[in-house]
């Protein structure tokens, strides 16, 4: 068993304990990125010489006692829409094929500042727009539980490569599922944090409202310890919330009994999958014999949630994509006649077609006489969401339910047909309209043995409670940790 099959913590402890030394971790986790890239194409970039000069320097500070992070000199990579000061972030698109920022994102730091060593950034759908990793600039992502399959999106690049064991965890982002989808997929765990818990500085937006950096990894265990680590209060950004409640891995408790859990019906009518649906009553039925409580209720507006999350998500995606035209960095048109021409050319050269098709779907439901027809009704429906939820909470401590309709697809299927993808979201946008923290966590498999993901919705800062009944379903019997190569016979 390779050091890259240990969980983060489980390495960290190893580390820390000087029975491996950081760089033969980073050396593993450089090896097996070599040697499993052409087949999954998870990463976008990774650069070995600054990677094992990360691991020297951490050495040298976990040795003089410097670090005590239990990340500690464990390797990670970073969704490649985060900023690393000198290191090429694309958003997977071809407009940003030349960017090198001149800053780090807080996220990045915080893990920088821990002792991680980052390997390299991870491949997405351009910008984050889209289901399954197959609208990157660079190439499709394949799933490690079958190639001819999506690893979920947008952060497919980041689950697939915890999947593939190319490295013990990675970070991604969440706008309406980007998380927690590909971890379902993927056989993985995924938490999107509460809006506003960890500062989006340094991460290049799509839906500014909607979007949350968190964590991919093995196991309940490493989701919390990268949390606990990047949630810090960051005044470069506005909408970071100050908390101190930050002491993720304190939740880490076999303990449910008396916890109220809901199952939202509409969350298991027409659309589920069977195998889905009953990996998912399992999981509920496993939380009642710990003792929660557990029973189904009515949770409106979940037919409204995909039309206003497309409409609020394309209608900022459309004024934050203006900032790329060509001018102050990025890809910019070779041949051109003037300015305007330019900012055409540029645009219609460098951005791909799923992100074209947002742009001008935002811009027109931004446009006049259409602004109140749309974009307000839609911002009037998200505020509905959010009283649905929070009536639901007034009585349950936790949601439970599937993170996609379906396990994964085969590679090309809803990308023909962007309703088909856009449907597919349909359990966990409301979750960012709403602003809450979710879970992903394997629950089982269908019957061609791809991994069920279930979803764990809590109240607004209440990550501990999602991670304290994820964790317990863990500690179940009928819970085991998927894996995608051993299954593979690799």
């Amino acid at each position: 068993m390779g050091l890259m099959s240990l969980t983060a913590v489980e390495l960290g402890k190893k580390i820390a304990a000087g029975e491996v030394s950081v760089a033969e971790a980073t050396q593993e986790a450089l090896e097996r990125t070599k040697q499993l890239e052409q087949e999954y194409n998870c990463f976008v970039t990774w650069d070995e010489k600054a990677a094992l000069q990360q691991a020297e320097s951490v050495q040298k500070k976990i040795d003089a006692g410097d670090l005590k992070s239990p990340l500690a000199g464990v390797p990670v990579a970073i969704k490649d829409n985060m900023c690393i000061e000198g290191r090429l972030t694309t958003c997977s698109s071809k407009i940003l094929s030349n960017f090198y920022p001149t800053f780090t994102a807080d996220a990045v730091l915080r893990l920088q500042e821990a002792g991680a060593v980052i390997i390299g950034k991870t491949n997405m759908d351009e910008f984050a727009m889209g289901s399954t990793t197959e609208t990157s600039y660079y190439g499709e992502t394949k799933n490690p539980w079958d190639v001819t399959r999506v690893p979920g999106g947008s952060s497919g690049g980041s689950a697939a490569a915890v999947a593939a064991e190319e490295v013990p965890y990675a970070l991604g982002s969440d706008t309406g599922g980007s998380i927690r989808q590909p971890a379902a997929f993927c056989g993985v765990t995924g938490i999107k944090p509460t809006y506003g818990r960890v500062s989006r500085y340094g991460l290049i937006a799509y839906g500014s409202s909607l979007d949350q950096i968190g964590p991919l990894a093995k196991d309940v265990t490493d989701c919390a310890a990268v949390l606990e680590t990047i949630c810090v209060h960051d005044s470069k950004d506005s909408t970071s919330v100050d908390r101190t409640d930050t002491d993720f891995m304190s939740a880490l408790s076999d303990d449910v009994k008396g916890m109220k859990i809901g199952i939202p019906r509409d969350y298991l009518g027409q659309g589920l999958d069977p195998d889905v649906k009953a990996a998912v009553l399992a999981a509920a039925k496993a939380f009642e014999d710990k003792g929660a409580m557990v029973e189904e209720l009515d949770l409106s507006l979940v037919e409204y949630a995909i039309p206003a999350y497309y409409i609020i998500a394309s209608a900022e995606a459309s004024s934050n994509l203006e900032r790329f035209d060509g001018v102050k960095y990025g890809y910019r048109t070779e041949t051109f006649t003037d300015l305007h021409n330019m900012y055409k050319k540029t645009r219609s050269e460098g951005f791909g077609a799923e992100v074209k098709r947002r742009i001008m779907l935002g811009s027109f439901v931004l446009s006049s006489g259409y602004y109140d027809a749309y974009y307000i009704k839609a911002l009037r429906t998200k505020a509905l969401i959010k009283q649905a939820f929070d009536k639901a909470f007034a009585k349950y401590d936790v949601l439970l339910g599937p993170v996609a309709p379906t396990t994964a697809l085969k590679l090309g299927e809803s990308l023909s047909d962007p309703l088909k993808m856009y449907l597919g979201d349909i359990y966990t946008v409301s979750v960012n309209l709403a602003g809450l923290p979710a879970i992903s966590l394997p629950c089982g498999s269908d019957r061609q043995g791809l991994p069920v993901g279930l979803q764990l919705i809590g109240k607004p800062f209440d990550e501990k409670t999602i991670i304290r009944a994820a964790y317990a379903f863990e500690q179940t019997k009928s819970y085991k940790r998927p894996t995608a190569l051993t299954e593979r016979g690799l």
